[in-house]
């Protein structure tokens, strides 16, 4: 893939230069009869991370779902890959990290890892989340593109 002229790499961002950790507790609902987290589950935990990363930057689901401008907007996962390296079991704290690999005008590519204690990654994933309103996708606000960008929304 190639970057356009609206996509450019932010990794380096100062803001963004630490992936933002949110702690996950796994419990028997997560797993399956022998004790290990169910491979769905990870599905739900790295969703939970990815919400709380966005949160973290100031866009809250509920707020751009209200529509400020007069559009509902929401994002949706377009594309994702999952590596299981090793499995969680029930009781585990876990972290889930999320970073921002690639920002662009319409879709955001997100790394997110899920991790316990010092560990090597159990689970590592790439994300490509998108905008849609009414069905439809929509480039991303430049109020919620600036939040992503790790910059002050104007006055």
């Amino acid at each position: 893939m190639t970057a356009g002229p609206l996509q450019r790499d932010i990794k380096g961002s100062a803001s963004l230069q630490a992936p933002h950790r949110f702690a996950i507790r796994v419990y028997y609902e997560d797993t399956d009869f022998s004790g290990v987290v169910y491979h769905a589950s990870y599905l739900r935990f790295l969703e939970r991370g990815r919400t709380e990363f966005l949160r973290a930057l100031g866009i809250g689901h509920r707020s751009i779902f209200a529509g400020a401008d007069g559009e509902s907007l929401h994002f949706v996962v377009r594309a994702m890959s999952i590596e299981f390296i090793k499995p969680a079991l029930m009781d585990d704290s876990l972290w889930v990290e999320t970073s921002i690999e690639t920002l662009g005008g319409a879709s955001v590519e997100m790394s997110q890892a899920i991790l316990r204690d010092a560990e090597p990654p159990l689970i590592k994933a790439k994300v490509r989340i998108g905008m849609a309103s009414q069905g439809k996708a929509r480039r991303i606000p430049p109020l919620i593109l600036n939040k992503l960008k790790g910059e002050a929304s104007p006055p």
